[in-house]
């Protein structure tokens, strides 16, 4: 009975992908413009509309933080590296800070790493406190507005709250110096401690030659119905799966791990790129982690992302259509994905393959080196641009003060 479930099963997954391809060949059409809440912003060029003044900071910072470990330059929040050295040499860059309409002070503080790579940011809170101190000390901008006009690349788990655990990093909040900052961060989560009003949510960064690599021609067909590789339980701190990712994993394991039309699994091929350009839906149990590079990889191959985040905040959501190339799913109904994902019509399916066809949308999810117009850089200036001009109410009156030096705990309080 059980095999000819299967059977069934891949039947109608057959079915389905042949629907799709059917629909295609009577509805050949060019890729769509993509046009986000704020319009169509996501080919924008900001050279012209902002100037950016970085200060120069003593390399204990920053270049020496990365000569001790190079591995820095590839894990996932490598953006405020890359971002660092790409406004060095863009044209919006200005050595006249008066004419500056934002400031930016480049600290690498997910740079201490774990003999598995993995960030630490025990350190960051001191680190970020003891640069703002330094230019508060040594130039005027920031005082006359307590950083109002100042922003920070802040890639942590979350954020400025500068902890991996929710749980302390809701105890802990955001650095109270960064309170009146702009925050460009890959943590998005709606009503969250750790996500202040008007930050700038990226991607993380993904090795785009890495991904180019394994580019395989457009009109392979997309033979695998669904698609997931990685863990579904943390084993190590949260075996039963219902902190991991907020349960999502877990429970996409325990519903379809012997469905046919799931082709999911801990392990990782060395055909994993190729796969998810055979695929028609890439899994993206988010949980609480909008920096998972499962979301820029299944923008990057074309394959539509089912995202699983209650509330999430995705990356440059004002200049990405996200509702229109991606499936969102609800936490609570993940018992439901096969009939909620085999429901989609045919040609719903087509026009967000089209949308995730338009090089600008790939574009803007990576980091590359050299840079490209339209690329993550230049979205995070479009998205600094849009929020010119500044309103005159950031600046402070002579002898006021808002943000308080020494709020927070105690420890970050150390001189570092």
């Amino acid at each position: 009975m059980k095999i000819w479930r299967w059977v069934f099963v891949g039947l109608v997954c057959s079915a389905f992908l042949l629907r799709i391809d059917a629909v295609e060949l009577r509805r050949r059409q060019p890729t769509e413009r993509i046009s986000g809440s704020a319009g169509d912003v996501l080919e924008d060029d900001p050279v012209g509309r902002l100037k950016v003044f970085v200060y120069e900071l003593p390399s204990k910072y920053n270049k020496k933080i990365l000569q001790k470990d190079p591995r820095c330059l590839t894990h996932m929040f490598a953006a405020e590296i890359f971002m660092h050295r790409f406004l060095l040499s863009s044209p919006v860059r200005t050595l006249n800070p008066e004419e500056a309409d934002w400031f930016y002070t480049p600290v690498y503080t997910t740079c201490d790493l774990t003999p598995n790579g993995l960030p630490l940011p025990f350190k960051s809170p001191r680190m970020m406190r003891s640069a703002i101190q330094l230019i508060s000390s040594n130039w005027p901008y920031w005082n006359r507005t307590d950083g109002a006009d100042h922003f920070f690349v802040v890639p942590h788990d979350f954020g400025a709250c500068f902890h991996y655990q929710e749980e302390k990093a809701i105890e802990r909040g955001i650095l109270p110096m960064l309170q009146r900052a702009t925050l460009v961060q890959t943590f998005g989560q709606r009503n969250h401690v750790c996500l202040k009003e008007g930050s700038i949510t990226i991607p993380p960064y993904a090795p785009p030659q890495k991904m180019q690599a394994h580019l395989i021609p457009e009109k392979t067909p997309r033979s695998i119905f669904v698609y997931f590789r990685g863990l579904f339980y943390d084993v190590g701190n949260d075996p039963e799966g219902g902190y991991y990712a907020r349960g999502a994993r877990a429970a996409v394991w325990e519903n379809f791990k012997d469905n046919p039309l799931f082709d999911i699994s801990t392990e990782h091929p060395t055909t994993y790129y190729e796969d998810m350009q055979r695929a028609v839906f890439c899994l993206c149990p988010l949980g609480w982690a909008p920096w998972s590079p499962r979301l820029v990889e299944a923008v990057i191959f074309g394959c539509i992302p089912v995202i699983i985040a209650d509330d999430i905040v995705l990356p440059f959501a004002d200049a990405i259509p996200w509702e229109d190339i991606g499936v969102f799913v609800d936490e609570k109904d993940v018992p439901n994905l096969d009939t909620i994902l085999t429901s989609i019509p045919p040609e719903v399916i087509l026009r967000k393959q089209r949308l995730l066809a338009n090089p600008s949308m790939k574009q803007a999810m990576l980091f590359p080196q050299p840079v490209q117009s339209g690329d993550a850089f230049h979205q995070v200036l479009n998205g600094l641009a849009r929020k010119l001009p500044h309103d005159t109410s950031i600046y402070l009156k002579p002898g006021e003060k808002i943000l308080n030096w020494t709020a927070g705990p105690v420890g970050d309080l150390k001189p570092w």
